[in-house]
């Protein structure tokens, strides 16, 4: 992913791992077809416990773009964080793309 942004685009890509669901979050979901309810509820509990609007830095985020495998944001973890961090940060702009 990083070469690609970088040649295609000219942009860094950034890792962020603490913005991802953990394996078994994302296997309740997609492998045992969970609910999208019980998704969203873990995985901003899993966003609080990590305290990811403590450990990001703003900066790392201006004007970034998140990046995930669903087509669209209703059911899409980077809604949830994007969202998250604009009640905690205050002063966000969400645009979904597509």
């Amino acid at each position: 992913m990083r070469f690609f942004v970088k040649s295609i685009c000219d942009i860094d890509y950034v890792h962020l791992p603490e913005l991802a669901p953990t394996q078994d979050i994302l296997d309740a979901y997609r492998k045992n077809k969970g609910d999208w309810e019980t998704y969203e509820r873990d995985f901003l509990a899993l966003m609080r416990e990590r305290k990811v609007e403590e450990t990001l830095s703003r900066e790392t985020l201006d004007n970034a773009c998140l990046l995930c495998s669903e087509e669209k944001p209703e059911c899409c973890h980077r809604r949830l964080v994007a969202e998250y961090l604009s009640e905690k940060w205050g002063d966000v702009e969400i645009v979904h793309l597509g």
